[in-house]
């Protein structure tokens, strides 16, 4: 159990939980990159999983998170529980099926470090989580409640996603949604789309990348009208990140944008969480961050050199940098 938690596993009040929503898996990526599946002579097994990654970055950047999901009730669910465990995250929100296996992902590494994916989920635990095993208590202690889309492509674990970021909502949580937009794992383009929508003007924080952009406003121009397609009046601030590019930022007041810091990109699988990770420890607190441009200028350089520190390693959670990791790379830049 985190150390923060106290004997009935809930944080103590304002200790500024963010608390992570999804699948948890691993990711097996070739031990040579720039080869096909095929070709790879060997494979890293490297945990992932976008909201088990966020999680693990803000508890790794000193902030206090829980996650939410459900694993396999085998050697490699219990081995991804003790992972987070070990780094710090609370694990009374997760459940262990009998019945099905812990998600794999094989991850081809192009040569420039982007990614292709092959998913093995037929069905896996992940997306059996039900309603009524989640730990309400814990989400509703929650400040920040996190999640993507992945958990709403089937029943059950649709309909538990669904409640439970209606019960982090009325319990007074900041929702916070990355899409992370997974092709493979859709029945089809069109649902994944539909789906991905059907809970937009839920949250007060989305991010999403300059390729789900495209996807999203069917536009292939990436640009201020595109993104703006996406804005809807309960939202507080909408985030595009743009790789090597670095990112924009958009609010009701203002919007603008921060450049990325330039390292040797190894693999950038991660480096979109590490960057949620990040902005959400730095607001959790303060979401007066979000109407103050300098400030959140500021969050968002931070932010930008935890994703850029996340893509000089191959895997995601061991590329997940510290405070004092980042400091340097600020500091040196």
């Amino acid at each position: 159990m985190a150390s923060w938690l106290n004997n009935n596993g809930v944080p103590e009040s304002g200790s500024g939980l963010i608390v992570s929503f999804g699948e948890m898996l691993i990711d097996f990526v070739p031990t040579v990159s720039g080869v096909s599946l095929a070709e790879a002579p060997g494979f890293l097994k490297a945990p992932g999983g976008a909201p088990a990654n966020v999680a693990i970055a803000v508890s790794r950047l000193g902030g206090k998170a829980a996650f939410v999901g459900k694993l396999g009730d085998d050697e490699f669910g219990h081995m991804l529980a003790g992972i987070l465990d070990q780094n710090g995250v609370a694990g009374n929100g997760i459940n262990f099926d009998q019945g099905a296996r812990t998600a794999l992902a094989f991850v081809t590494l192009r040569a420039d470090g982007e990614r292709e994916f092959m998913f093995y989920r037929n069905p896996s635990a992940d997306m059996l989580l039900r309603p009524e095993e989640l730990n309400l208590e814990l989400i509703r202690s929650a400040k920040v409640f996190h999640y993507g889309s992945i958990s709403l492509i089937v029943e059950p674990c649709r309909s538990a996603h669904l409640k439970a970021m209606e019960v982090a909502k009325d319990a007074g949580a900041l929702l916070s949604y990355d899409p992370n937009l997974r092709l493979p794992l859709w029945p089809s383009a069109e649902e994944a789309c539909k789906q991905i929508k059907s809970i937009w003007d839920k949250a007060d924080i989305i991010k999403v990348s300059d390729v789900e952009l495209d996807f999203l406003t069917g536009s292939d121009k990436c640009d201020d009208a595109a993104a703006l397609s996406l804005w809807h009046p309960n939202l507080k601030l909408l985030l595009v990140t743009l790789g090597e590019k670095g990112c924009r930022y958009y609010t009701k007041n203002f919007h603008g944008e921060v450049e990325a810091f330039h390292v040797k990109t190894v693999d950038s699988t991660g480096a979109g969480d590490s960057f949620v990770g990040a902005l959400l420890s730095k607001i959790v607190d303060d979401q007066s961050i979000l109407e103050d441009e300098p400030r959140l200028r500021q969050v968002l350089k931070f932010a930008n050199a935890c994703g850029a520190i996340t893509t000089t390693k191959k895997g995601a959670i061991p590329a997940l940098p510290t405070e004092s990791e980042v400091c340097s790379l600020l500091k040196g830049a």
